[in-house]
């Protein structure tokens, strides 16, 4: 409202101040015109009588004296005489408008824009006894031309009149606003401002009675629901049919901050557009749902209509379904991850089966497609019993296979089934510590295990070495395996353990990776409540750890 009125009043101001200058300016310079005109018609005629009386001779006295262009053409309109220019070079004049009028009615005028800009030639002819015709014309600057000089002084006033309209709009803005701020809208009966607010004043009064009576029996009410609803692990919000916010429950006010001011509105709650609309069409009559996101949490709030008199209250429900909607995205993307990759085996296969089938390849090219058949089918087995492995993670009941389990031993026999692995890639692998028993699902931990020793030896450099520690913290037996590999980027360390996820594709590839193995050791770690970290730096190596809980 502040910058309504201010704009109004300097807007209003400019425009009066506008449309006075132009109308006083145009005023001002039809009567300089007019005037103008008179001296021109005057001097024409005194030149006139004196010519009848004397000679031409007057004429060029009077014509080379003159500020004004005077000519003298006889009736058929060639010039006699011109003052300014050598009349042998002039055209004849008979059809000239002045001239015209003059030979006809004894006297004629007009106005023609010159061919300079912002400027105007005025032309009175006055037929003589003779029937010659005198005329005396004179050069006015146009509207345009004045402007164009006195622009700088045009621009300069304008200036410091839109300045003037600023500052008085400013402080006619903060003196009429001001009463209108210090409206006691709470008690509007007690406030001393304009008459014409007292109307509205009344209203806002009996309005704030009104809804102060039925906020007073609706928290009667609130009153016996907050026992029921206090420890619902759901938020509840309450709205009354006036729209404000009648009770909201502590998961409530744990989601949308602390509740305490009284006739909140439900605007001020929550600033988001699907939950205004929810809670918008409820106060209509239509039970609406809306997902929205708070806290890095997703939830789904379900608002119903309550009918009250002629119009409608509304109950909130919020639950946090985050997890529901993780795992429904976490199943998409896997499905579709499969998907992709089980096609691309598949698709090789297919290919060269149908090549071979349909007679396109040559007899001594058998062996090679035979080979890429049994490679890629041994890559699609791979990735198979990769998706068979996190799958068994996600089963009910797997915690109730855990056993006791020696780290150690179980290292020991990884590094046993390996080691052709690593002697081809010249690769030592080096176990440290001693015996420590945790309880967990041996057949998980030995993928897990398995899966990085086997990631330490594939994405290791030649002649280096892989070193397995089995050591005890603390109540916390740690797994450690440090390698003198490729190392992993910075940027992609963070998404190492998701599922399909591929620091160099082509490197997978080659050495028949599905990208599942680090996401499983992710699910183990998890499965057993433990703890992993990474550290990784580009040429020298990675260092992964995993602390279990010890029972021993």
């Amino acid at each position: 409202m502040k910058r309504r009125v201010f704009w109004s009043i300097m807007l209003t101001s400019l425009l009066t101040l506008i449309l006075t200058s132009v109308l006083l300016t145009t005023a001002l310079y039809n009567d300089f015109v007019a005037e103008r005109k008179q001296v021109i018609i005057g001097e024409c005629a005194y030149i006139a009588a004196a010519v009848q009386k004397t000679d031409t001779d007057f004429l060029t006295t009077v014509g080379r004296n003159s500020s004004n262009r005077i000519t003298l053409v006889s009736s058929d309109g060639t010039v006699l005489y011109d003052n300014v220019a050598d009349i042998a070079t002039l055209d004849n004049h008979i059809d000239r408008p002045e001239i015209a009028a003059a030979i006809q009615k004894g006297s004629g005028e007009s106005t023609r824009l010159s061919d300079t800009l912002g400027q105007r030639n005025y032309y009175y002819a006055l037929r003589l006894t003779n029937g010659n015709i005198l005329r005396v014309s004179t050069t006015t600057r146009s509207v345009i031309g004045i402007i164009d000089e006195t622009a700088t002084y045009i621009f300069l006033i304008i200036l410091f009149a839109m300045i003037s309209a600023i500052i008085a709009a400013h402080f006619l803005t903060k003196a009429i606003i001001a009463p209108i701020n210090r409206l006691n809208l709470d008690a509007p009966l007690t406030n001393n401002t304009y008459e014409e607010l007292s109307t509205l004043l009344v209203k806002m009064d009996r309005q704030n009675k009104k809804i102060f009576e039925q906020i007073e029996e609706l928290e009667s009410k609130q009153n016996e629901f907050n026992a029921i609803t206090k420890n619902m692990s759901e938020a509840l919000v309450i709205f009354g049919e006036k729209k404000q916010i009648l009770s909201a429950n502590t998961s409530a006010k744990k989601l949308f901050g602390v509740i305490k001011a009284k006739n909140l509105s439900y605007l001020e709650l929550y600033r988001d557009v699907g939950y205004t609309r929810s809670v918008e069409a409820a106060f209509l009559g239509e039970p609406s749902s809306v997902k929205i996101n708070k806290n890095g949490r997703i939830y789904q709030l379900s608002v119903n209509p309550v009918k009250s008199n002629n119009n409608y209250a509304a109950v909130m429900f919020a639950v946090d379904i985050t997890e529901r909607e993780q795992n429904e995205k976490m199943r998409r993307e896997f499905s579709a991850n499969v998907s992709h990759e089980l096609k691309t085996p598949l698709t090789s296969i297919i290919g060269c089966a149908e090549i071979m089938h349909n007679g396109i390849a040559r007899k001594e090219d058998f062996p090679s497609f035979i080979e890429q058949i049994y490679v890629q089918s041994k890559r699609l087995l791979t990735l198979i019993e990769d998706i068979i492995k996190l799958s068994r993670l996600d089963e009910e009941g797997v915690k109730n296979e855990f056993n006791d389990v020696d780290l150690y031993e179980l290292s020991k026999r990884v590094i046993s089934e390996l080691s052709d692995k690593a002697s081809a890639n010249s690769i030592e692998l080096i176990l440290e510590g001693e015996k420590h028993i945790i309880s967990g699902n041996e057949r998980i931990l030995h993928e897990m295990i398995f899966n990085l020793c086997d990631n330490a030896i594939i994405y290791n450099k030649a002649h280096g070495n892989v070193i397995i520690s089995i050591t005890k913290n603390d109540s916390f037996v740690v797994f450690s395996i440090e390698d003198t590999g490729i190392g992993i980027a910075s940027e992609h360390q963070a998404r190492i353990f998701e599922r399909f996820y591929r620091v160099d594709k082509s490197r997978s590839k080659e050495t028949g990776g599905t990208g599942l193995g680090l996401s499983i050791v992710k699910h183990g770690v998890k499965l057993h409540n433990a703890e992993i970290t990474l550290e990784s730096r580009v040429g020298e190596g990675t260092h992964i750890t995993i602390r279990f809980k010890s029972i021993i």
